[in-house]
């Protein structure tokens, strides 16, 4: 499936485009975040005009088998596609339009420098003769985007470009996928860029005077990884991926309980673990995660010209273990809160509040994308 090119307004948000057309005056939007351990759906809807106000109409978390997907590309299509049309189901919406991304470990991003002033078709050109250097396969195999982020410092005479280039088999993966269960993807956008939006926005909710000039890091705890993206005003100042997730809590559930991985999972979700799970399986596990934190932390300290992190926000997975944000504070002495992507936005009566509490932190990733899908241009 061929994807059009196109130039991006918003630095660091690089999309790949398939129909925006449609896209003009959505009032709704899905986004689909598929991840190792489950498919997210998010559906957002917008009202009136700028600044427009928001509602999460919906989500589901659809449980996905473990060998769906492999390296962050999609091993099993029929059973992802599976998985969305349970999700679809249990959602019970009517939209099908959605937004979809890529890991970014499955996209080749780079900065250039081009001459300032090209027009658009000049500019696609320079752009794609500057992708042939760093792109290491044909660009008919790849499907390329790209993005002018603004005026290179002290060359007034040259503008920054950020490209990014994937391989056609991983976004018509996606898109298979989601067509085989009825979904029409208009955007592929890029799993990091997408949170990081939507977690640039959630926290001038929750910090005083929007978090200006404050340094804070996101932490992302998957099922496999665990993701650190440091942000300063809204801009990202470093990234790392830490091979940890909550995984290993599941294989230790296994291990101390003698269940098998899909019983320990199933017991971890509904809270049917034994009385002695909390001492001796989880607060160790909390433990080992507030310590790979701090780790990571230091690791940013020594690599960058940074000195301290003002904030800690977590997401993922793991983010909603009881006392896990305390843990992480006492061990990094950093203020540490749960993200919620909802924290401006109506509820609409489908959402059950309680448990929107617990899933919020899972849903950063979707409910960026769901987000994207209003801003096509």
């Amino acid at each position: 499936m061929a994807i059009n090119t196109s130039i991006l307004k918003k630095p660091l948000d690089i999309k790949f485009d398939l129909d925006l057309g449609q896209l003009a005056g959505a009032s709704r939007m899905l986004g689909v975040d598929i991840s190792a351990s489950s498919i997210k759906m998010v559906e957002l809807s917008r009202k009136g005009k700028p600044p427009y106000s928001y509602s999460l109409e919906r989500y589901v978390i659809e449980p996905m088998p473990t060998d769906a997907l492999q390296d962050g590309g999609i091993n099993q299509i029929e059973q992802v596609s599976e998985c969305m049309r349970n999700a679809l189901k249990r959602m019970g919406t009517r939209q099908k339009k959605a937004v979809m991304a890529l890991p970014l470990t499955a996209v080749i991003t780079k900065k250039i420098n081009v001459p300032a002033g090209l027009r658009e078709d000049d500019l696609e050109f320079q752009v794609e003769t500057e992708a042939n250097q760093y792109v290491p396969f044909a660009l008919d195999e790849v499907n390329l985007d790209f993005q002018v982020i603004g005026p290179v410092p002290d060359y007034p005479e040259e503008v920054e470009v950020l490209l990014a280039a994937a391989r056609k088999d991983k976004v018509e993966d996606r898109v298979a996928a989601a067509l085989s269960a009825g979904l029409k993807v208009e955007v592929m956008d890029i799993e990091q860029f997408a949170a990081q939006s939507m977690f640039a926005r959630a926290i001038t909710q929750q910090l005083p005077d929007e978090g200006k000039d404050k340094v804070v890091a996101l932490i992302d705890i998957g099922a496999s990884v665990t993701r650190i993206n440091v942000l300063l005003n809204g801009e990202s100042v470093y990234m790392r991926d830490l091979s940890f997730g909550g995984n290993q809590l599941t294989q230790e559930i296994q291990n101390q309980f003698n269940l098998s991985p899909e019983e320990a999972e199933t017991a971890k979700r509904n809270g049917t673990l034994p009385e002695n799970y909390s001492n001796d399986v989880l607060k160790p596990f909390c433990e080992t995660v507030a310590l790979e934190v701090s780790r990571a932390l230091q690791f940013f300290f020594t690599s960058t010209q940074y000195t301290q992190v003002d904030f800690i926000f977590l997401s993922g997975g793991c983010a909603s273990i009881p006392g896990l944000e305390e843990i992480i504070s006492g061990r990094t002495n950093v203020i540490t809160q749960i993200v919620n992507p909802f924290a401006d936005m109506a509820l609409s009566g489908r959402v059950a509040q309680r448990q929107l509490k617990m899933d919020a932190p899972v849903l950063l990733t979707a409910s960026g994308l769901a987000m994207r899908g209003f801003d096509p241009s």
